[in-house]
């Protein structure tokens, strides 16, 4: 599988598919990989952050540069994880902490003010101002029982999300 002009084996597949908790199927996963080989233009076995900009719908999303530094150096079987996300099949909980890790910036296990500050400005823009984004992000934080100063661990992550008027349909695990 290193080898990215080789063709995955059954054993491959069903590796990737454990790896990915079974958000994939068989053909999913050939599919995807013929994809990956399409990207891997240098044949290396992973793909560069240029190869990955080289996909017009990633390159224009606002959160591409936060991406960038999730996919660097992913080799196919990490691939297939990182997009599992955005798998119909993906549960809820995935989804999440996979948003959690988008917004953790610097891989601590923890999200700060200002990590969720830089996402909320890269999705904005200059649509509403910096006042206004402290403003609302305060606002979710206190809604949960958290203030500009708390660092927040996934479990607290999903706190917020449930407090929020999301509303979201989660179990939140107690630390």
């Amino acid at each position: 599988m290193g080898n990215t002009s080789s063709m995955l084996t059954q054993y491959d597949i069903e590796e990737v598919q454990d790896h990915c908790n079974h958000t994939f199927s068989q053909q999913e996963i050939v599919s995807l990989y013929q994809r990956f080989c399409q990207l891997d233009r240098s044949g290396g076995g992973f793909i560069s952050a240029d190869e990955f900009l080289s996909v017009p719908e990633f390159a224009v999303n606002p959160l591409s540069q936060r991406l960038l530094k999730m996919l660097y150096g992913l080799n196919f079987k990490e691939f297939v994880a990182f997009l599992s996300a955005f798998s119909s099949r993906a549960t809820l909980q995935q989804k999440i902490e996979f948003i959690f890790k988008v917004y953790d910036s610097d891989c601590n296990g923890k999200v700060a003010f200002s990590d969720m500050l830089d996402v909320l400005r890269d999705l904005t823009g200059q649509f509403i101002s910096e006042q206004q984004r402290e403003q609302v992000l305060t606002h979710v934080l206190e809604e949960s029982g958290y203030t500009k100063d708390s660092l927040l661990s996934i479990s607290d992550f999903m706190k917020t999300l449930w407090n929020s008027d999301l509303k979201m349909d989660v179990e939140v695990p107690v630390d």
